[in-house]
C-alpha cells in the first residue's frame, strides 16, 4: 500500500470513529471516549484533510461549517407535504380524537405512540444514499427554505447515515431547538454585548436556523430531534410508527428518550399528567403532546382531513405565555429589606391560572425592559414559577408614558432606600425599625453570635411579633412572664428561662452589639473591626465615611452603609432605647496604631485552623495592628499555617518567611 492509500484509509478510520462517536455523545446519550480523545481524533482528521484537500468529502464532520453567506434562502418544494396537527386543548377534545379513530376502525381500543411536542422550528432533512443533501423550513407545509448551510452546523444533525440498510432516499422530520439553560447562556451573551435579547427559545432557535451565514448559526447552541419519516425511496420502513423512529435511531438520528407507547386513550390521558408534572424538569421547552395512531396500515386507513391527519392530533398544554396590561407597579419590602417591584395586571389565565401580579425582579429589569404602566406586556408563567414580565409590545404603547424608577423612600416605614456601586438590589435602610424586616431583624439580634438570647428561637419571634408583643428589639427586654405563657408550646418554666436568658443577655461586648443591630455588609469579623478600631459605640456612630474608611477591610461600599444606618433618627432611637433597658458592654480601650504590639507586620492566613475561623485570626491580628494580606512576597513577616495548607506555605519555605503553626500563632495573639 503506498503513501496516498495509507492516508486516505486514516482518514476514512478517523471518520467512521468520529461518526462513532458522535453518535454515542449525541443519540444515546452514552459517551465512550473523554472529550481530549474525541479532540485528538478530530485535530488529526483536519491536519490531513488540509494536507490533503482532495480528500475532503461535503460529508467530513470537518466540513460543519465554511460555506460562503447566501444573499437569499432558496425556495424548496417539498415532494410530500408536511402536515400540521389538529389540537386538542382538554380532554374531552382528546376523548372525542380517540372516538373518532376507533368507529372508522371499527376496533375497541387503539395503540397510540406518544411523545412531548417540542417548542422549537419543524424541518426536513433529505438523505440521498445515506448522505445530508438538504434542509428545509416547513414554511407553509407546501414550500419551505432551503437551510441546507446551516443545518449542517448543529451537531445533532448526522451528515451520513449509519449503516448500510438506510432507503437510498429519506426525509426525516423533526425539531430544531434551543435547551433552557443553553438559552440562558446566549441571551445574557448577547446582553452583555449590548445585542437585542431573545423573547424565548423557538425565537431563538427560529432566529439562528434563517441566518443567512452559517458562520453565525455554528455559535448558536442549536439541536435536533427527530419525529418522524417523510419520503422514503428504495426501501419499506417498519408498520409501526415506534418501530420506525428505533430504524431512524439505529441510522444516527436523535429521537426524544420520552418517547412511549400506551394503550387506549387512558394510557393517552396518563401519559399528559405524567409529563405535565415532569414539564419544568425537562432540559428543553414542550409546549403539549403529540398523539400518533401506531399502526401504518390504520394511519392510511384513517387518512386526513383538509391539512392535517386524522391519525394524529397535538394535546396542548395550558399556554404559559400571554398578553395583558399593566395597570400600576407596587414594591414590596422584604425581610432583609430588598424592594422588589411586582407588575399589576389586568388578570389572565396563563398555564392554566389566573394571573394578577407579577415580578419585576429589579430597577435593572424594569430599564431593560423598558417597562411602564399602562404598558401592554407579555406574561410567562412555568410551572410554580412566579410568573413574570417577559417583554414589552412596544406597538401597543399609547402616548407618551413615564418612565418607572423604585422609590428614595421605603413604602413600609419611609426610611432612605440604598442601591450600592455594583449591585442590583435597593435596599431599605429601616432594618430595626421597618415593619416588613421586623421578624428577621429581631432573629438575628437573637441569634447565637449576636446577643445570644438563649430559648428565643424563629417560632417564638414570629409568635411575638404575630401578637404584637414586639416591634423592635428593645421590646424583647420589656416583656413580662404573662405575656410569655399565653403563647403556643409556653409553659411556666420555659417562660421564665426566656426571662432569664433575656436578662443574661444585658451583658454583652461591643462587637457583639455592633453584629446584632443588622447593619447591611457588617458581618462577625467587621463587627469586631469596627469595635476594636473605635472602641465605642458613640465614636463609630460620630465617625464619617473618610474615619471608617480607615479601618482596616472597610471600603467605600460598607462605610456608605455604616454611615446610612446611623443616620436614620429611628435606628439611633432603637439603640438609645436598648441601653435604657440596661444592655451594657464594656468598651475598648483604643490604643494610637504605633503602640499596638504587632504593628508594621504583614501576616498571611493559609489552611484551616481548630480553634477560630480564618476571619476570627484576620480579626485578632488587625486589632494587634498586623495587616494581613492574601498573598506570600519577601515584605511578609509572617504566614499561619493552618490543617490542609496550599501553596503559600510552600512560597513562605522558599522564600525564608517565618512559618507559625496554630499553636505558636495562638501565643503570638495571647
Amino acid at each position: 500500500m503506498n503513501a496516498s492509500d495509507k492516508v486516505r484509509q486514516r482518514v476514512n478510520e478517523l471518520r467512521e470513529q468520529i461518526d462513532y462517536h458522535n453518535y454515542r455523545y449525541y443519540v444515546l446519550d452514552d459517551p465512550e471516549v473523554p472529550d481530549a480523545e474525541y479532540d485528538r481524533l478530530m485535530r488529526e482528521l483536519e491536519g490531513l484533510e488540509a494536507e490533503h484537500p482532495d480528500l475532503i468529502t461535503s460529508d467530513s464532520p470537518t466540513q460543519r461549517v465554511g460555506a460562503t453567506p447566501l444573499s437569499a434562502f432558496a425556495e424548496v418544494k417539498h415532494e410530500l407535504p408536511m402536515l400540521s396537527l389538529g389540537n386538542a386543548f382538554d380532554e374531552d377534545e382528546v376523548i372525542a380524537f380517540d372516538r373518532r379513530a376507533r368507529d372508522k376502525l371499527g376496533v375497541e381500543s387503539v395503540e397510540y405512540a406518544v411523545e412531548p411536542k417540542l417548542d422549537g422550528l419543524a424541518i426536513s432533512l433529505l438523505y440521498e444514499d445515506g448522505k445530508l443533501v438538504r434542509g428545509a423550513t416547513r414554511g407553509d407545509g407546501a414550500t419551505g427554505e432551503d437551510v441546507t448551510q446551516n443545518v449542517r452546523t448543529i451537531e445533532t444533525i448526522p451528515l451520513k447515515l449509519r449503516g448500510s440498510d438506510y432507503p437510498a432516499r429519506l426525509e426525516v422530520r423533526g425539531e430544531v431547538i434551543i435547551a433552557k439553560q443553553d438559552f440562558e447562556r446566549l441571551n445574557k451573551a448577547r446582553e452583555e454585548a449590548g445585542e437585542k435579547t431573545f423573547a424565548n427559545p423557538r425565537n431563538a432557535a427560529a432566529g439562528s436556523l434563517r441566518q443567512l451565514d452559517a458562520r453565525l448559526t455554528a455559535k448558536r447552541p442549536l439541536s435536533f430531534y427527530c419525529y418522524g419519516a417523510g419520503l422514503v425511496e428504495g426501501a419499506e420502513l417498519s408498520d409501526r410508527h415506534s418501530a420506525i423512529l428505533d430504524q431512524l435511531r439505529e441510522w444516527g438520528m436523535r429521537t426524544n428518550p420520552e418517547t412511549r407507547v400506551v394503550e387506549g386513550i387512558q394510557g393517552c390521558l396518563d401519559y399528559y399528567r405524567t409529563m405535565q408534572e415532569k414539564r419544568d424538569s425537562l432540559d428543553y421547552e414542550i409546549d403539549g403532546l403529540v398523539y400518533k395512531v401506531n399502526r401504518r396500515d390504520q394511519q392510511e386507513q384513517l387518512g386526513f382531513v383538509s391539512r392535517a391527519p386524522r391519525w394524529a392530533i397535538a394535546h396542548k398544554f395550558p399556554a404559559q405565555e400571554e398578553m395583558t396590561r399593566l395597570i400600576d407597579i407596587d414594591v414590596q419590602v422584604g425581610r432583609t429589606g430588598a424592594l422588589t417591584p411586582v407588575a399589576r395586571l389586568e388578570p389572565v389565565q396563563v398555564g392554566g391560572v389566573t394571573v394578577s401580579n407579577a415580578t419585576l425582579h429589579n430597577q435593572d429589569e424594569i430599564e431593560r425592559l423598558d417597562v411602564r404602566v399602562g404598558d401592554t406586556v407579555i406574561i410567562r408563567r412555568a410551572g410554580d414559577v412566579i410568573p413574570q414580565v417577559v417583554s414589552v409590545v412596544t406597538s401597543k404603547r399609547e402616548g407618551k408614558l413615564k418612565k418607572y424608577h423604585l422609590p428614595k423612600t421605603c413604602p413600609v416605614c419611609g426610611s432612605q432606600t440604598v442601591r450600592h456601586e455594583g449591585e442590583v438590589v435597593t435596599y431599605c435602610t429601616g432594618g430595626l425599625f421597618c415593619a416588613a424586616q421586623r421578624k428577621q431583624a429581631l432573629k438575628h439580634f437573637a441569634s447565637r453570635r449576636a446577643l445570644d438570647i438563649e430559648g428565643l428561637g424563629d417560632k417564638l419571634v414570629e409568635q411575638l411579633v404575630d401578637e404584637d408583643h414586639v416591634h423592635d428589639p428593645a421590646d424583647l427586654f420589656a416583656l413580662e412572664k404573662e405575656q410569655l405563657v399565653q403563647l403556643e408550646r409556653m409553659a411556666d418554666k420555659s417562660a421564665q428561662n426566656l426571662i432569664d436568658a433575656l436578662d443574661k443577655s444585658r451583658n454583652t461586648t461591643l462587637e457583639r452589639f455592633i453584629y446584632a443591630l443588622g447593619i447591611h455588609d457588617v458581618g462577625e469579623a467587621t463587627a469586631r473591626s469596627l469595635a476594636n478600631h473605635f472602641g465605642s459605640l458613640a465614636a463609630l456612630m460620630q465617625a464619617d465615611k473618610e474615619a471608617l474608611m480607615a479601618v482596616p477591610d472597610i471600603g467605600p461600599i460598607v462605610a456608605e452603609s455604616i454611615l446610612t444606618f446611623f443616620k436614620q433618627q429611628h435606628n439611633q432611637q432603637v439603640i438609645d432605647k436598648l441601653i435604657r433597658t440596661g444592655v451594657t458592654w464594656q468598651n475598648i480601650e483604643v490604643k494610637p496604631a504605633e503602640e499596638l504590639p504587632l504593628n508594621g507586620k504583614t501576616f498571611v492566613l493559609t489552611g484551616t485552623m481548630e480553634s477560630m475561623s480564618r476571619d476570627e485570626a484576620k480579626a485578632a491580628l488587625q486589632a494587634l495592628g498586623a495587616k494581613v494580606t492574601g498573598s506570600v512576597s519577601k515584605k511578609t513577616d509572617y504566614v499561619v499555617v493552618g490543617a490542609d495548607p496550599g501553596s503559600k506555605a510552600d512560597k513562605a519555605e522558599s522564600l525564608g518567611v517565618a512559618i507559625l503553626n496554630e499553636a505558636a500563632f495562638l501565643d503570638l495573639i495571647k
